[in-house]
């Protein structure tokens, strides 16, 4: 009989990484040390084991792509329901040690799905992706300090920040547009994806840099996952709004401006959206649904290859 899938909680720090599993709990720093000595852990335990921590704004990659090399299945979880499951629980305290038993026990009760494991390129496209949007909100930013008045030296200096912005950005355009053609997988997908009208070389980018599930998961799954799904809001027989929550937001964005320019000239889209909006559904509403609807016709192409969309 096989033994058991054994959930460790992993918290991940900028200085420590507490384990917990089974009722025991280690601290490692958060070094290549502290790693190997984590991974020496897991390989002394008897049965498969899957690890359980929280997206940390980046301080977790390091430990999960060794994790990843080490073949150990990891899931990457949401903090917000880890926090709202501890709240379930009663547990107000919250110390890194704590936050890990919560993660080993959140893995136990729920059973997160392992998180995929993206390829090199992958990572660095997802790298690459984040570093356009970041320069490009700082363009937009010093675009919008260009206002009247200001005295020479200063409209000079907002001037050269701007087009040093544009060249940085132009080269991470650039290096993404050459990471995709380097790829033949990627740049397979990238093209197969820009068949609908209204998705161009910046959203397919972007799907695949960040929705790495794109094409692997169920339509309800991708849509949750993009933060476009909507949620019911009824209690008894009030029946309030839907809303769509969490989510990944730089791909919902890319998403609601594709939906926004498919709305011009997509011969399926198009329709859609003033149909619903004939039906009385607001504006927002309609091009939530809209981006939706393109997500998952997205989803299929890349799970069907004989799938032909009406564009």
């Amino acid at each position: 009989m096989p033994s058991p899938l054994v959930y460790i909680g992993l918290d991940i720090a900028k200085a420590t990484l507490d384990v917990h599993h089974q009722g025991q709990a280690h601290t490692f720093p958060h070094d290549p040390g502290g790693c190997a000595a984590l991974l020496a852990l897991l390989g002394s335990l008897d049965g498969p084991v899957q690890v359980v921590c929280e997206a940390t704004g980046g301080w977790e990659r390091p430990i999960v792509q060794a994790l990843w090399a080490a073949q150990v299945a990891v899931s990457i979880v949401n903090p917000r329901q880890v926090r709202d499951y501890a709240r379930g629980a009663g547990l107000r305290a919250k110390t890194d040690r704590i936050d890990a038993r919560v993660l080993a026990e959140f893995g136990a009760t729920h059973h997160p799905k392992p998180t995929l494991v993206p390829s090199a390129t992958q990572r660095e496209l997802a790298a690459w992706v984040t570093r356009r949007e970041q320069l490009q909100g700082l363009l937009n930013a010093e675009n919008a300090r260009q206002i009247p008045g200001l005295p020479k030296s200063i409209a000079r200096a907002l001037k050269a920040s701007i087009t040093h912005l544009e060249k940085q950005l132009a080269q991470a355009v650039a290096t993404i547009a050459a990471l995709l053609a380097a790829t033949p997988e990627l740049a397979a997908q990238a093209a197969r994806l820009r068949v609908i009208q209204g998705v161009g070389p910046g959203t397919a980018a972007t799907l695949l840099g960040h929705l790495p599930e794109l094409g692997q998961v169920s339509a309800r799954a991708i849509a949750a996952l993009a933060g476009l799904a909507p949620f019911n809001d009824d209690s008894g027989p009030r029946r309030g709004y839907r809303r769509i929550a969490g989510g990944r937001a730089s791909v919902r964005r890319a998403l609601y401006m594709a939906a926004l320019s498919a709305l011009r000239c997509n011969p399926v889209l198009r329709p859609f959206y003033l149909r619903l909006r004939a039906s009385g559904k607001p504006q927002k509403v309609a091009l939530i649904a809209t981006a939706r609807k393109l997500l998952t016709t997205l989803n299929t192409l890349l799970q069907n290859p004989h799938f032909i969309p009406c564009s």
